[in-house]
């Protein structure tokens, strides 16, 4: 008999500027860390439209995808879900590069992150983060000739 699994598909917004890198601190259930500014798709929504909105909702920049840095995938056993569901969970996270056009720095309210930052990229080794930030940074030194650090 197949086990059954939830899926969920993300999409998130690496931005660099000036040496430093957009997130978003992610602030859920007890846990937390800082990630990079993006979500879930909702339905009937594209990913780069969710990427875009996303980032919008938690940083309060506006962004203009550059390129898809490349697909993530993530398995998390039921037991550290933190919905307390009892089936596993595949987590596609798609990641694009990007860059402000027009906003602000501003947190989000009533949301799973409660704050937003510029973080220079020398200081991510010593950040508490999640292990998506290390991916989206490996899969930029994956695009040719167009690493972040």
């Amino acid at each position: 008999m197949a086990q059954e699994w939830d899926t969920r598909v993300g999409a998130y917004a690496v931005v660099v500027r000036d040496g430093m890198i957009l997130l978003a601190h992610w602030n859920e259930h007890g846990r937390s860390g800082w990630t990079l500014p993006g979500g879930g798709l909702e339905l009937g929504e594209d990913a780069p439209t969710a990427a875009v909105r996303e980032a919008l909702e938690e940083t309060g920049y506006v962004v203009e995808l550059d390129e898809l840095l490349g697909v993530d995938s993530l398995h998390i056993d039921p037991e550290d879900r933190l919905s307390g569901s009892l089936r596993p969970l595949h987590a596609l996270r798609i990641v694009y590069r990007a860059h402000p056009v027009s906003g602000e720095l501003v947190h989000e309210l009533d949301g799973s992150t409660d704050e937003a930052a510029w973080i220079p990229l020398a200081d991510i080794p010593n950040l508490r983060r999640v292990d998506l930030v290390d991916k989206a940074i490996r899969l930029s030194y994956q695009s040719p000739g167009r690493a972040l650090l």
